[in-house]
């Protein structure tokens, strides 16, 4: 059930192309960031919003029992804060790993909030990949989640951990803020 998108992102974007190269990150690397970096900035990209509706397999959950975990839909006039970090080319031989459960590169641009703009590079998990699990309930995503671990640890603290960092940057996301509401209700449940 794993797709591994590393051969296909080496192919996406030719690195070398890119005076500098910036990488934007709206999930866990908002406050887990396990690569070296040039820079790091608080950050926006534009048209876009989290959702709960890729399938981890290899990070927060397994194959028998697949976590939920962040990817990126169209949303107009949407803003995603997140953040950009400046990197080596040889930085993306680790983020192509990290990222190879059916997230593919794409470029935007990133905005920061000196109102400079960068062309940059994302990952997001698009409806045709074999991990993607798609849109769902609250009450079912916040189950699967519940119950969800794997090698990066339990998908309860994936949406915690993210939901105190955007509080931290003083950022709303209502997709996030209602899913971390409905675990800790969940949870309260599940200890009566």
């Amino acid at each position: 059930m794993v797709f591994d998108t590393q051969a296909i992102n080496k192919q996406r974007q030719n690195l070398a192309d890119y005076d500098e190269i910036w990488v934007f990150g709206y999930g866990s690397l908002i406050y887990k960031v396990d690569f070296d970096y040039i820079e790091c900035e608080s950050a926006h990209i534009l048209g876009y919003e989290r959702r709960f509706w890729q399938g981890s397999h290899d990070h927060r959950g397994s194959i028998a029992s697949p976590g939920r975990v962040l990817t990126l839909v169209d949303i107009d006039n949407a803003r995603c804060f997140g953040k950009a970090f400046k990197v080596e080319r040889e930085i993306f031989d680790h983020l192509d790993h990290r990222e190879k459960n059916g997230y593919l590169r794409h470029q935007v641009d990133i905005h920061f909030p000196d109102k400079r703009i960068v062309k940059g590079l994302v990952y997001i998990a698009s409806p045709d990949n074999a991990a993607y699990l798609g849109e769902a309930n609250i009450k079912d995503i916040t189950k699967q989640i519940f119950n969800s671990s794997g090698p990066s640890g339990s998908n309860r603290d994936y949406v915690y951990q993210l939901a105190d960092a955007l509080r931290h940057f003083n950022e709303i996301d209502e997709h996030v803020f209602q899913i971390e509401l409905a675990l800790k209700q969940y949870s309260i449940n599940a200890n009566l």
